[in-house]
């Protein structure tokens, strides 16, 4: 809490509000509108400004934060001075703490550690997208890290609302209620404190796309999207947008598009990748070079409208070997397709199709199988959307896009010729797993 403040002269019910907001743990700067949700994990002395969480802190809509139903989680008092850092709450399964939020980009802060013992936890957010990877405490220390995140919901500014598919109202329903949902992960996570700081003024990069693209809910499945915000500082936040089964067409006519373009501000990205949908559809003057190319012109003249980067993404390979080893092109005129328009319309363009084809080649026709989701040449696990954004961290960087100076630290340059050893990559599941196939194929 940020102290001294001068609030403008209220009344006195207005006051009331204000002190009821402040004893909550919420606090509402009336001059900024700047929002501060500050909550201390465990049962002992609590920190001044912070809302207690305990072990039974269940989320019920009438107090706006809590564990979801079902998480075996212990909340300890190691009986130091220190009231955020002498106590927290740990578990030997993943579980999750979700917080009632308005629609918007906000900074997560939280603080990991254990006095007694050592601790590693993964942080994941929403529908899976990976946030923080293995952050790791020796016993006795304490580290904060942040990251940014988008929530969403359902209703446009202006009017009406995106028509969600069947999935998005059940399996999916994370990715539009009206609450952050964090997972914490990994083989000790322990979480000692956490801060939400409403944070709309950061640039944002929305993304539009299909299931090849969007946040999968459930293991093993896996999309670039949803890996591609580990590789972020705080300074930027990635709003994914994409949804199984879409085409350029169907998210018009869904309203994804309209969506996008009614939170969208000046400094933001477009990232829209489409193909695999799109190239099914039948019709007079539907194709590549035609419905296609025009289709994804209207993307890109909205985003420009909107004082909008676009860059446009080529779909992503399925993995279709020859009997010679090398990946075949099963979308025809698609890719070529996205590469004119980026040319005629001056736009950044990250070759995705050029790039998994490298990724599956270097893996062979029996290594590649291990990235993609078992008897799936669609549908990426978790290794194989990891490098794919990879590829997308190199295309940025290839295009040269402002976004080269929010990529974190420990983002090399990437070679899909030589992707990453299938064996040394390492990330806990999450509890939620399916055999059902994502929409489109």
């Amino acid at each position: 809490m940020i102290w001294p403040y001068t609030f403008p002269r209220l009344s006195f019910a207005a006051l009331l509000v204000v002190l009821i907001v402040l004893s909550s743990g919420l606090v509402t700067f009336a001059q900024s509108g700047t929002k501060v949700m500050k909550f201390d994990f465990g049962p002992g002395k609590v920190a001044p400004g912070y809302k207690q969480v305990l072990a039974d802190s269940v989320y019920r809509k009438e107090t706006g934060y809590g564990f979801e139903p079902g998480a075996n989680v212990t909340c300890v008092s190691r009986s130091t001075n220190n009231a955020l850092r002498g106590d927290l709450c740990t578990s030997d399964k993943p579980f999750y703490f979700s917080v009632a939020l308005p629609e918007g980009n906000y900074l997560v802060t939280i603080t990991f550690g254990d006095p007694e013992n050592d601790t590693v936890t993964t942080v994941k957010a929403e529908l899976r997208r990976l946030m923080l990877e293995r952050v790791e405490t020796a016993r006795g220390k304490f580290v904060t890290r942040t990251f940014a995140v988008n929530i969403r919901t359902p209703t446009i500014a202006g009017g009406g609302e995106v028509k969600l598919k069947d999935r998005e109202k059940t399996t999916e329903a994370w990715a539009w209620d009206e609450k952050l949902t964090l997972e914490f992960n990994n083989s000790h996570p322990a979480v000692a404190a956490i801060e939400i700081v409403r944070a709309d003024k950061l640039p944002t990069i929305y993304v539009l796309g299909d299931s090849t693209v969007c946040d999968q809910p459930s293991e093993p499945y896996n999309s670039w999207g949803q890996m591609l915000t580990r590789f972020f500082q705080a300074n930027v936040v990635v709003a994914n947008n994409a949804e199984s089964g879409e085409s350029l067409r169907s998210s018009l006519a869904a309203r994804r598009l309209d969506k996008v373009a009614s939170l969208m501000k000046q400094g933001d990205f477009l990232f829209i990748q489409y193909g695999h949908n799109d190239e099914k559809e039948k019709g007079e003057g539907i194709g590549a070079f035609t419905s296609y190319k025009a289709d994804l012109k209207k993307f890109v003249a909205v985003a420009r409208a909107h004082g909008v980067t676009p860059v446009l993404i080529t779909p992503v390979q399925r993995r279709t070997f020859d009997q010679q080893g090398k990946i075949s092109n099963s979308h025809g005129d698609y890719p070529e397709a996205v590469r004119q328009v980026a040319k005629e319309e001056k736009v950044a363009l990250i070759d995705l199709h050029a790039m998994s084809t490298k990724f599956y080649e270097a893996l062979g026709p029996e290594q590649s199988k291990l990235a993609f989701k078992e008897g799936d040449g669609t549908h990426h696990n978790s290794y194989g959307s990891y490098e794919l954004a990879k590829c997308i961290v190199a295309g940025i960087r290839a295009a040269k896009l402002s976004l080269v100076q929010d990529l974190v630290s420990d983002a090399p340059a990437y070679d899909p010729s030589h992707p990453d050893p299938i064996a040394s990559f390492s990330l806990p599941p999450s509890p939620m797993s399916t055999n059902t196939k994502p929409l489109g194929n």
